[in-house]
């Protein structure tokens, strides 16, 4: 593997285990703190919640931060200061600029299935007020668009099908976040919440029978 590219394994995030929640971080997150590991490029966070049906998070206060959110399995109840409130559900990319600051509290939606879904966090160009947005990403293989953030990085989801790999061209650096796999990067293999981080140029082929990955393509 290039040097220009580092693999963080999922088995070796942060882990916090609450009331009806469970987390695991990629980066130091609260009580957890490595000073060799506080983020990539613009990426403060990316967090795997696992929420128990009728549990979550009450709510909380953020500035200066990018929150884009994705649901993997189950549906997310979401209620926030700018006046936003519903649910999020699988194949919806959803995004809280919280500018000069935000409130917001996130729950399980649902009282009798488990919630999980992946959080990411990012340095926020936005100092003003605070935005929502949320964008539907198409189904199937491909590389996709999502929801545009305040942040020097733009959000891809790729889809390598079984017939089809897909071809990622870098050139400021990129943080890839594997969400379902296996997933194969050129000849490196990438499991569920497996990481590769790329400085610089580079250029990559992914392939994979049902992978998904998040893409971070940095400015």
């Amino acid at each position: 593997m290039p040097e220009s590219r580092v693999l963080r394994r999922a088995a070796d995030r942060f882990h916090t285990v609450a009331s009806g929640t469970e987390t695991f971080h990629s980066f130091s997150y609260g009580r957890h703190y490595d000073p060799d590991n506080v983020g990539f490029g613009p990426v403060i966070a990316i967090n795997e919640e696992r929420i128990a049906p009728g549990a979550g998070y009450d709510e909380h206060h953020h500035a200066d931060a990018e929150i884009v959110t994705w649901v993997l399995d189950g549906v997310l109840g979401h209620e926030d200061s700018t006046g936003h409130c519903g649910e999020v559900r699988p194949g919806v990319a959803q995004r809280l600029s919280a500018g000069a600051g935000v409130t917001h509290a996130e729950r399980n939606g649902s009282d009798v299935e488990p919630l999980r879904f992946v959080q990411m966090m990012l340095r926020s160009t936005n100092w003003d007020e605070p935005e929502y947005a949320q964008a539907a990403v198409p189904d199937g293989p491909g590389l996709h668009e999502t929801v545009p953030v305040h942040a020097d990085a733009r959000l891809l989801v790729a889809r390598p099908g079984p017939d089809a790999s897909v071809e990622l061209e870098v050139e400021h650096g990129a943080l890839l976040h594997v969400t379902r796999g296996p997933v194969s990067i050129d000849d490196t293999t990438l499991g569920a919440g497996d990481e590769m981080h790329v400085t610089g140029p580079d250029r990559l082929r992914l392939t994979g029978r049902d992978g998904e990955v998040f893409v971070w393509l940095f400015r």
